[in-house]
């Protein structure tokens, strides 16, 4: 405990000097509080050797985003395209197609993993598949960052210092494992790494040696990453058998407001409310019996569908209800070739700022009751929705610039 706090200490010290240092000053406080982080890294079960060779001539990155620096902006975290482009754009179906095909010749090319993916976990072959698609474009799209050098930078000076104090001890652990080296240790601007993307704790949480060669690989290994991604699903509450999503036309008089998590009826009552499956297919009673949630992702436009559970674990892995219709979307997609029956609208997204202010004017009015991100998910809609009801306008439940104006008369 005093460790910490002297590391605290250190910290708070050295970012006091970064207002009117020079940059020497500053990575010299940086460096006392890698040196004070020892206790930690020890504790871990790591040696002193992998600690002084991985952290000498180690650096902060102060060009990262999600950095607080006394005397500057917040830099804020880079604007996910999940929460700035419009559905139609983030759903594209060029790429989905593309993906799809590139993932039906993998789906060939590692069959015996993906089987024994299915047998051991109960997760498709085409899901991990999409996961990795998503993630790492089937680990074409390279990262830019040493992820040692993230994680500790924003242990020193990030918004989540505590959470990323853990994820260096752990990066440290994972490199000196030989897991991977040093050079091929990259990682997004948040720490995520590997084909799958995994932070260090979700790597020693969720990771798997489907291979057999007696290490976790998910930077080369293409079944230990997909292994571990599938894991990290049946972790989060994975239910084989059961789809991810289904998409439904919603009847004339359906209100959109009710399209948040909270509210879930088994599919038989919204089928017997007037929803139905876009291509006529007949569920059976097993399926009917599953509780789902109504998504609209642009509101009363473009496709809605009915999310079982299993859409809220893959939600687990990214927050976004796009990233999980992307996920989703392009798993059917290498099995079925059939694009959204409902074509997305041309509408457009609002700016993260404006989003904002929308929601805090929705909690203003006591609509809203979730976080005040800039991110238009199912809870702001839903709020839309009912600020549109309360002032007698057309209730669409979309963010759209007319309703941010009429919250600001």
């Amino acid at each position: 405990m005093r460790s910490r706090w002297f590391s605290i200490i250190l910290g708070l010290f050295a970012l006091t000097l970064a207002c009117s240092a020079p940059a020497s000053a500053v990575d010299a406080g940086f460096t006392q509080f890698i040196a004070s982080l020892w206790p930690e890294v020890q504790a871990a079960g790591i040696s002193r050797a992998t600690f002084e060779r991985e952290t000498r001539g180690l650096e902060p990155d102060y060009k990262l985003p999600d950095l607080i620096l006394p005397g500057r902006p917040p830099t804020g975290a880079p604007t996910q395209p999940e929460f700035v482009r419009t559905p139609a754009d983030y759903v594209k179906e060029t790429a989905i197609a593309q993906l799809a095909g590139e993932g039906q010749r993998l789906l060939q090319k590692y069959r015996p993993a993906l089987d024994r993916i299915e047998r051991q976990f109960g997760v498709p072959a085409t899901m991990v598949l999409a996961i990795w698609g998503r993630e790492t474009d089937f680990g074409r799209s390279a990262d830019h960052y040493d992820a040692l050098r993230v994680v500790a930078t924003q242990a020193y000076v990030g918004r989540r210092k505590e959470q990323y104090r853990t994820e260096f001890v752990l990066a440290l652990k994972i490199l000196e494992s030989g897991a991977v080296a040093r050079q091929e240790f990259r990682s997004s601007w948040a720490g995520a790494t590997g084909l799958t993307q995994f932070l260090p704790s979700e790597y020693f949480r969720h990771g798997v040696d489907l291979d057999g060669d007696g290490r976790i690989d998910i930077w080369h290994s293409v079944p230990d990453a997909l292994a571990s991604a599938a894991k990290q699903l049946v972790d989060k509450g994975w239910q084989p058998g059961m789809r991810w999503a289904y998409e439904v036309r919603a009847p004339a008089n359906a209100d959109c407001t009710s399209g948040v998590p909270e509210v879930r009826k088994p599919i038989g009552a919204w089928l017997g409310a007037g929803f139905t499956p876009v291509r006529g297919q007949a569920l059976s009673a097993a399926e009917q019996a599953q509780p789902a949630s109504l998504l609209q992702p642009e509101g009363i436009y473009g496709p809605s569908f009915l999310t079982t559970k299993n859409y809220f674990v893959i939600k687990e892995y990214n927050f976004s209800d796009l990233y999980v219709l992307f996920v989703g979307h392009l798993s059917d997609r290498m099995t079925t070739p059939e694009p959204f029956a409902t074509p997305w609208s041309a509408g457009t997204q609002l700016k993260t700022t404006s989003v904002e202010a929308m929601q805090k004017q929705l909690t203003r009015l006591g609509l809203y009751h979730d976080k005040i991100d800039g991110k238009a998910g199912m809870q702001t809609r839903a709020a839309v929705g009912a600020y549109q009801k309360s002032a007698g306008l057309k209730v669409d439940c979309w963010p759209s610039e007319a309703v941010l104006q009429s919250l600001h008369p």
